[in-house]
C-alpha cells in the first residue's frame, strides 16, 4: 500500500461525486448555458454572501485573474514573501498583470494591519503605486496557519482607508472555516474578491471559483477567456463542486485530527527536531542531521510520498483518501526507519 501525502490535490471523486457528475445537465459555458455551473456559481456566492462568482479550472487562474482585476501596469501587490500567489503560480504576477510585488514576512506566513501600513508606497515617481494586498488562507508555506477575522478586519478597514483592493487566496479556505468554526459570509464581507479551490480538501478532480461584485466578476470572465479558461460543457466538473459543498466540508475536521496525530508521529523520530503547529491538514517537519532527500529517500522506500518544502523542512498534507488505518500504517512504518 502507498501512503501518498504529497497533497491534497491527490484525492479522487468519491462514488457518490461521480454519480452527480454523470448526472449532471449540462450546457456550454461560455455562453452562459450551463446550467450546472451556473448552479455551482450561485450556490458558492451564497454561501460567502457575494454578489457573483465565476468557476475556473484552476486556482492558479482565479488567483491571476483576481490580481489582473486589482492591477494595472506600474503597480504593486503587497503579500507574505511565501504567497502561493508569488512562490507557485509561475511568475503570473508580472507576465500576464505587468505588476510589481512587495513581499512581507510574518510569523507561520501571516502579515498584518501595521506591516501593510508601513509598506504602502508613497505617491512619489520613483515608485509603483500600490494597489492590492492578498492574504492566504489556509497559509500553505505557514504550515496550515489560519487566519481568524479579529486578524482581518484591521486588515480590510486599512484597504479601504487607503482605497486599497483585498484579495483572499482561499485555497485551502473551508479547512479554515471548519476549524475556527467562523462564518463563510463574515469572510466574504472582508475581501473584494475570494478564489476558493474545490480540487484540495474537498476532493473535486477539478476546479476554483473566484467570488466578488457583478462587475468584478463580469471583468472576470473575459480575463477568463483571454486566459484560455473558458470551457464549454463544465457541467459535469461543476456538479463535483456542488457535492462537495453539500457533502465534504464538515469532514475536513477529520483530515485535521489525523494530521495532529501524523505530527505527533513525526516528533517520536529522532532526526525530526520540530514539527510546525498543527492548525489544519498540512504538517510540515523540520529535520536535524539529515537532508531532505535522503529522510524523503528514506520514506519512499516504505511506499511514503512527501514533499521537500525548504533546506530542512519536508511537507505532509492529509485528505480523504488518507484514512484512520493509513495513518495507523503510517506510523508503524516511520517507526521503523
Amino acid at each position: 500500500m502507498i501512503i501518498d501525502l504529497r497533497s491534497d490535490t491527490l484525492t479522487k471523486p468519491t462514488a457518490g461525486m461521480r454519480e452527480a457528475m454523470f448526472s449532471a445537465p449540462i450546457g456550454d459555458d461560455v455562453f452562459g448555458e450551463d446550467p450546472t455551473v451556473n448552479a455551482l456559481e450561485e450556490k458558492i456566492a451564497n454561501f460567502f454572501g457575494m454578489e457573483a462568482a465565476v468557476f475556473c479550472p484552476s486556482g492558479t487562474m482565479t488567483n491571476q485573474i483576481a490580481i489582473r482585476l486589482h492591477t494595472r501596469i506600474q503597480t504593486e501587490v503587497i503579500c507574505h514573501k511565501y504567497s502561493h500567489i508569488y512562490l507557485y503560480e509561475g511568475g503570473g504576477i508580472m507576465s500576464n498583470s505587468l505588476a510589481s510585488v512587495k513581499l512581507l514576512d510574518g510569523n507561520l506566513g501571516k502579515i498584518t494591519a501595521a506591516q501593510i501600513s508601513a509598506s504602502i508606497n508613497p505617491d512619489d515617481v520613483h515608485a509603483p503605486e500600490t494597489t492590492l494586498v492578498s492574504l492566504e488562507n489556509t497559509m500553505n508555506k505557514g504550515g496550515g496557519s489560519i487566519y481568524t477575522l479579529d486578524e482581518v478586519r484591521p486588515i480590510r478597514e486599512l484597504c479601504q482607508e487607503k482605497g486599497l483592493k483585498l484579495h483572499l487566496d482561499g485555497a485551502r479556505l473551508f479547512n479554515a472555516l471548519v476549524e475556527s468554526g467562523e462564518s463563510p459570509a463574515d469572510w466574504g464581507a472582508q475581501f473584494d474578491t475570494i478564489s476558493v479551490c474545490l480540487s484540495k480538501g474537498l476532493g473535486c478532480p477539478i476546479g476554483s471559483v473566484l467570488l466578488g461584485t457583478k462587475a468584478d466578476i463580469k471583468r472576470a470572465r473575459k480575463v477568463r477567456k483571454s486566459f484560455g479558461g473558458g470551457m464549454r460543457q463544465a457541467g459535469f466538473l461543476a456538479a463535483a463542486g456542488i457535492y462537495a459543498l453539500d457533502y465534504q466540508v464538515d469532514r475536513l475536521k477529520e483530515d485535521h485530527a489525523r494530521a495532529r496525530k501524523l505530527g505527533e508521529m513525526l516528533l517520536e523520530l529522532s532526526v525530526v527536531s520540530e514539527v510546525l503547529p498543527v492548525a489544519t491538514n498540512i504538517v510540515i517537519a523540520r529535520l536535524d542531521g539529515v537532508f531532505p532527500e535522503e529522510f524523503m529517500g528514506k520514506l519512499a522506500q516504505k511506499d511514503i510520498k512527501s514533499v521537500k518544502f525548504g533546506p530542512d523542512l519536508v511537507r505532509f498534507v492529509t485528505h480523504h483518501d488518507f484514512d484512520d488505518d493509513q495513518l495507523e500504517e503510517f506510523g508503524a512504518r516511520v517507526r521503523e526507519l
